[in-house]
């Protein structure tokens, strides 16, 4: 069963692909990475913060926003884009995903999970056409199927348990999002865990189904990196090559080059604010520890050729300082640095795809990276 497409192919370069995904709060430049406001906020950041960085899109967790404040009090307060003030395209996640994680009281069943909340311990019920409804209420742009999404390793009998439930679950999610206005969007998401058999029979059927993207879940959960890889090449043939994809909870900016390369298009991580708040930087040397006392008399900022002011301005002596001291402004300083190297990495290479010289890029990128940070002073 197709559904209307709201993504342009605009080049290709080998798998790599640049694209445009246009979404009823505007349009999305592919490959895109989505930082993630768990609820309803960046952590460290204002909104303006990543907009200015270059961000088109964001994530929202349905799981924290249906649990407080609640789906219906958003909807009645005019929608998740208006009630933080973003304003821009949103991504809603199922809330299966953190109902795995997050509950250790949980029951699956063909109908549904239950679980309690980790807030009051409040019973609750989450099955696909409630999800569905609440990813409506909030009105995200893009809404995610649910899924049930398997810990690697894992035995296979629970990989394709989990996996056949999660296509059962896809067809139910489809047809409760069957009266959304126009423009929005539902994906269907590719499990298999790391067996490539299961993974391309659920792609396929996922395509029978039909859905305006497709996702690969289940990866960047503890298994190594070249498994996530081999499961996305498995998996990226078998997807309909003029509908988006995208990779969930992913992650380090090689995995999202690597992946790039093997034709995703879509990311999102808590990484750039989670490890901005833990001291650490992404830049074009790798990730920099701004709790090394190397940084300590440095004046140096983390790279005098970025573009992002906080990056190219402020010393790593302050920064250091700031970190070591416990100090918020240091979080945030670092959170929207990191943000910012993600959002120029994506530009970066949506530019290279478009000029037919990503390997080039790829290649420069990496050895940049293996190089390592400046000389300490």
């Amino acid at each position: 069963m197709s559904l209307p497409n709201h993504f342009e192919l605009l080049a290709t370069d080998g798998a790599a692909r640049t694209g445009r995904l246009t979404t009823p709060h505007g349009v999305v430049r592919t490959p895109a990475f989505m930082p993630v406001g768990t609820a309803g906020a960046m952590k460290g950041m204002h909104w303006r913060e990543v907009r200015e960085a270059g961000a088109d899109i964001v994530l929202g967790n349905t799981y924290h926003l249906m649990l407080r404040p609640g789906a219906e009090r958003i909807a009645a307060l005019g929608g998740l884009q208006r009630f933080t003030g973003w304003g821009g395209p949103m991504l809603t996640d199922s809330g299966g995903f953190q109902v795995m994680s997050l509950s250790d009281l949980r029951k699956v069943s063909e109908q549904a999970v239950t679980f309690r909340s980790h807030i009051d311990g409040t019973k609750v019920e989450l099955s696909p056409e409630r999800s569905i409804e609440v990813q409506r209420l909030l009105g995200s742009d893009i809404a995610m199927q649910m899924d049930e999404c398997v810990r690697l390793p894992a035995e296979r009998a629970d990989i394709e348990r989990a996996m056949q439930l999660s296509l059962r679950w896809a067809e139910r999610s489809r047809r409760a999002f069957e009266r959304a206005p126009d423009g929005y969007m539902l994906f269907g998401i590719v499990q298999g865990g790391d067996l490539p058999e299961l993974r391309r029979t659920s792609a396929r059927g996922l395509i029978d189904i039909g859905f305006h993207g497709y996702a690969i879940g289940g990866l960047a959960v503890g298994e190594p990196q070249a498994v996530m890889l081999s499961m996305i090449e498995a998996t990226a043939p078998e997807l309909p090559s003029d509908r988006p994809r995208y990779l969930m909870g992913v992650g380090t900016p090689e995995d999202l080059l690597e992946a790039i390369a093997r034709g995703i298009d879509m990311f999102d991580c808590v990484m750039p604010t989670r490890n901005g708040r833990h001291g650490m930087a992404f830049t074009r040397y790798g990730q920099i520890n701004l709790r090394n006392a190397r940084h300590a008399d440095d004046p140096r900022p983390l790279d005098e050729t970025s573009d992002w002011p906080s990056t190219r301005d402020i010393s790593r002596a302050y920064l250091h300082h700031l970190v070591r001291s416990g100090e918020t402004l240091g979080a945030m300083l670092l959170s929207e640095i990191n943000v910012a190297y993600y959002q120029r990495l994506m530009q970066d290479i949506r530019t290279a795809i478009a000029n037919g010289c990503f390997e080039d890029f790829r290649n420069k990128t990496r050895a940049d990276w293996a190089r390592g940070d400046i000389p300490a002073r």
